[in-house]
């Protein structure tokens, strides 16, 4: 008998030990955002880690596919979009806790691979002066479909007069991000991204850039928003977002201030 009860004492302390680190992961909120912010964002987590003691868990994506797992039911508790017009639709729909806020402004960026062959200048006559000398192979953007980025590009490339040549040669990302990897990684002879990402180490150590005027497309508004699951710990990091120092690492990497509130 005494040997029984010991025996479920050390189950017990074994069960103790291994839902341990079980109940801290479940602590840390779930956040789901935009790929073009996950530079800045993992800087930003790094400050309130460092602060706080409290971790969260990211799942970057383009907006749009993210919009379709959150009405798909997925568990996040914080979408951080790319625009405004998701939240908002996710707002009307009752699938938020709140109306949202926007936390920040985005900038296009050309890039090259550096040591290209297409010269950046802020009329776009290097990549006019590719196309037409057919030097152009890949031009990576993200996809419109469901990218804010990537359909903002395609409304530079047009305003620039490019869009019907450059079309052709347009391979698009599953996301901005990985519309920057393509770039970087000289799979492409260069590219439209988020300023944020071009900025970000990885991806500056292997391009060369220019910021797209702002005028050349429709703005960036990317706003941000609790879900139904936020709990206290995801609403202390959505309000850690919108704090001076948040709001100092955005615009180290290329954001314009939130225009909101």
């Amino acid at each position: 008998m005494r040997a029984r009860f010991q025996n479920l004492l050390r189950l017990l302390a074994i069960a103790a030990m291994v839902c341990l680190p079980l109940s801290r992961a479940k602590a840390e909120p779930l956040i789901a955002a935009a790929a073009n912010v996950q530079g800045a964002l993992e800087a930003i987590v790094a400050q309130y880690r460092a602060q706080t003691g409290q971790g969260v868990r990211i799942s970057y994506g383009a907006t749009g596919s993210i919009v379709r797992q959150i009405r798909e039911g997925a568990p996040f508790e914080v979408f951080l979009a790319a625009d405004e017009a998701s939240v908002q639709a996710l707002v009307v729909d009752g699938l938020t806790q709140g109306p949202g806020t926007v936390y920040a402004v985005g900038r296009l960026a050309l890039v090259v691979p550096k040591g290209g062959h297409i010269a950046l200048d802020d009329q776009f006559a290097g990549l006019r002066s590719a196309l037409e000398n057919d030097t152009v192979t890949r031009f990576a953007i993200a996809n419109p479909e469901h990218a804010p980025y990537g359909a903002r590009a395609v409304e530079a490339l047009r305003h620039a007069g490019l869009w019907a040549a450059i079309a052709p040669h347009v391979v698009m990302g599953e996301n901005v991000a990985q519309a920057a990897q393509f770039a970087a990684s000289g799979n492409a002879d260069g590219g439209m991204i988020a300023l944020s990402l071009a900025l970000s180490p990885a991806v500056a150590a292997r391009v060369d850039h220019m910021v797209v005027p702002a005028d050349w497309h429709q703005p960036l508004v990317q706003s941000m928003v609790l879900l139904p699951l936020a709990g206290e710990e995801a609403r202390a990091f959505y309000a850690f977002l919108q704090g001076a120092e948040a709001r100092g690492i955005f615009a180290k990497f290329g954001y314009d201030a939130a225009v909101g509130g």
